[in-house]
């Protein structure tokens, strides 16, 4: 058993937390009233950080996820915020399926475009009728002269005016057997600027560095090769991307926490009330002891996902991993940022302290992005009793 990251793993995390910390920290604040700026997302596409799992024939870096892991959890560090890191988490978890799944001619098509950072690239499954439900999707994609034409409507989707106004789109899903539930339903890469799309921006409490909205679907008309994949396959598909983003996400909300909990330290070793440092309070003290621990353990298990994920990718064990880290490290992060809001008290609450727009990104983890939180016991439970 080694617990140690290899010379090339230590090497890119090093190089990449410079970078950020240089080029990406600094933007923080203007990130979550402006968004995230495109030359920052041109000027970072020269690490190879956006769709890195993809195949280095496409622009990516073939990296494995955790590597990736190892990514999320520095951009996030960077911008605890949140937006930039789902940014990431989308490229690389959905570039992966459209890697994998997706023909030569429309991989060659989208991947370079997104790794160069050209083109965004995001998934739409929520539909308004069920977010987790994704077998339950109304969404209808019917064939017509080498053609599918759209018509339904999905919600909650991250990036919507990214790929709307810099190019790109999102892996969709779509019935096309509608009588075989699951079963009959496809994934296709939709650009946001095909005719028959209507797009409009849904204003969230957090993340507000990247654009969440809906998007409506009138006769859109995609092109036959558009299709990922092959026809009716497209749920397994998501669940296979479902399930490598989820240590993702988990990598991220351990990355902010671990930069929010740090500038939590710092304040109550400098704060003094009463003649005495906030640190050697034993209620502080004691619960950042907690909070530490909580945190390492949370990063341990994401590691041992991410390091499952580049093995066996498709074993149960390793799904299980993927929902058990999804479970744990978005509560660890929310604990750490309230605690550190309230070290802080009233500077904790306001806008200078900054620690609030990690708190309220971190939230969109805890409410269901990327798998509601009783969905990811559905998954552990099931493969508990499973047999």
């Amino acid at each position: 058993m080694d617990f140690s990251f290899s010379e090339e793993e230590s090497l890119f995390r090093e190089n990449l937390r410079n970078f950020l910390q240089r080029e990406l920290r600094p933007l923080v604040g203007k990130i979550d009233r402006e968004g995230i700026p495109r030359e920052f997302v041109k000027k970072a596409s020269s690490l190879g950080i956006w769709a890195m799992t993809a195949s280095q024939d496409v622009g990516g870096q073939g990296a494995g996820f955790l590597l990736s892991t190892i990514a999320a959890e520095e951009i996030a560090r960077a911008d605890f915020s949140m937006a930039t890191a789902v940014y990431f988490l989308l490229e690389s978890g959905w570039g992966y399926v459209l890697d994998r799944y997706g023909s030569k001619s429309l991989r060659e098509a989208v991947l370079p475009r997104v790794t160069s950072g050209d083109w965004f690239l995001g998934v739409a499954s929520t539909e308004p009728s069920g977010g987790s439900d994704v077998a339950g999707i109304k969404t209808l994609a019917t064939r017509k002269d080498g053609r599918f034409v759209l018509n339904g409507q999905k919600i909650y989707i991250s990036g919507v005016l990214e790929a709307y106004n810099w190019g790109g789109g999102h892996l969709t899903l779509a019935k096309t057997s509608p009588e075989a539930g699951h079963r009959g339903i496809s994934m296709f890469f939709v650009p946001t600027s095909t005719q028959g799309i209507e797009v409009s921006k849904i204003e969230n409490m957090g993340r507000m560095g990247i654009s969440t909205g809906i998007m409506r679907y009138v006769n859109a008309e995609i092109p036959e090769g558009n299709l990922v994949g092959e026809l009716n396959r497209g749920f397994y598909y998501a669940m296979d991307g479902f399930n490598h983003a989820r240590v993702l996400v988990a990598g991220a909300c351990i990355g902010a926490a671990e930069a929010i909990l740090e500038m939590g330290l710092e304040y109550v070793k400098q704060r003094e009330v009463f003649s005495t440092k906030l640190k050697d309070f034993e209620a502080i003290a004691f619960e950042a002891a907690e909070l530490k621990t909580r945190l390492e353990m949370a990063k341990l298990l994401n590691y041992k996902a991410a390091w499952m994920m580049d093995r066996e990718p498709n074993s149960d064990e390793t799904a299980m991993l993927a929902a058990m880290s999804k479970l744990t490290a978005p509560q660890v992060a929310f604990d750490i940022t309230k605690a550190v809001m309230m070290w802080m008290g009233a500077y904790g609450y306001s806008k200078d302290a900054m620690v609030e727009m990690g708190f309220r990104g971190i939230v969109s983890y805890l409410v269901g992005a990327e798998g509601a939180m009783n969905v990811m016991k559905l998954i552990i439970s099931r493969r508990l009793f499973k047999d």
